[in-house]
């Protein structure tokens, strides 16, 4: 652009010396061809101008791709960054599902454990009432007996009581037996019919136990107070059965001198110790641990 500027007034005298030098048709073609050079001259320029211009272009489109290029890569660290909470996130997330999975697990065994010990919990509550139930049973009956007895109680034929957990009729050989007799006196059958007719109203087993004192016996009937207080449980026995109780419901028992209530030093104490007693058996189906015996008895 600026030599064209510098050129243009030189021209005119260019061709000036130009045209001295040469003939006209030279002249022209050389001032043709000077034409020609300027234009294409002026075409460059335009050209390098637009070239220069389009390099501007460039340059700002280059910074503008490189500041986007440069967000990107931000943007793309950014997407990185979350990325990799999120990856974070899901492996928090996956312990915490395990932990609950073991948890659940465990609360599920706890449970199962629970629900064992409930279920263990309601049978020995059930066993524990049943019991209760057979206890307050065994009461109703004692008072039942006691109401029953009450007049033979009251004019002290005889005594109701609790020996080793089993209840016991208690009667005194001398109301029952002449001495060193058997046979019972008409006031001892009375008696024993009179307790036999309740008994048999009790849907329970019975064992009459002969007792004697201590004083030996030795006669041809009776060699020893052994068969003596045997005699006369199996009198009892045989009047109860007469009298309404069933045989397969009562047996009879020896036990002599071997289990006394008082001490045989003295006239009463021996007196005691001459005794009947009707023993209501307990029924073992009600006792705990009955069918584990039913079990052992292999039957």
């Amino acid at each position: 652009m600026k030599l064209s500027m510098l050129l243009r007034p030189a021209l005119p005298l260019l061709f000036s010396v130009l045209a001295a030098c040469v003939s006209k048709d030279e002249h022209q073609k050389v001032k043709t061809a000077l034409d020609q050079a300027a234009a294409d001259r002026d075409s460059k320029g335009a050209e390098l101008e637009k070239t220069r211009l389009a390099l501007g272009t460039s340059k700002t489109d280059g910074d503008k791709l490189a500041k986007d290029l440069e967000a990107s890569n931000l943007k793309a660290v950014q997407m990185e960054a979350e990325a990799s909470g999120c990856r974070e996130n899901m492996a928090a997330c996956a312990r915490e599902r395990d932990k609950l999975r073991d948890d659940l697990a465990a609360a599920v065994k706890d449970q199962a454990g629970l629900r064992g010990s409930v279920d263990q919990m309601k049978k020995a509550l059930a066993a524990v009432e049943k019991q209760q139930k057979e206890a307050e049973a065994r009461v109703a009956e004692f008072k039942s007996l006691l109401q029953r007895f009450k007049s033979l109680i009251d004019n002290g034929t005889l005594r109701v009581k609790i020996v080793d957990g089993r209840m016991v009729v208690s009667l005194g050989a001398e109301i029952l037996f002449p001495n060193a007799s058997a046979a019972l006196s008409p006031e001892g059958r009375k008696t024993i019919v009179d307790v036999a007719k309740i008994l048999a109203t009790v849907e329970r087993k019975y064992q009459v136990e002969g007792h004697t004192d201590n004083v030996p016996i030795r006669t041809t009937q009776f060699p020893s107070n052994w068969e003596l207080a045997a005699a006369r449980a199996i009198t009892v026995v045989e009047t109860m059965i007469e009298s309404g109780v069933r045989p397969d419901r009562v047996s009879a028992a020896s036990f002599s001198e071997s289990r006394p209530v008082q001490k045989n030093d003295s006239i009463d104490g021996r007196k005691a110790n001459r005794r009947i007693e009707i023993v209501i058996l307990p029924d073992l189906s009600a006792l705990p641990g009955f069918d584990e015996l039913q079990k052992l008895d292999g039957k």
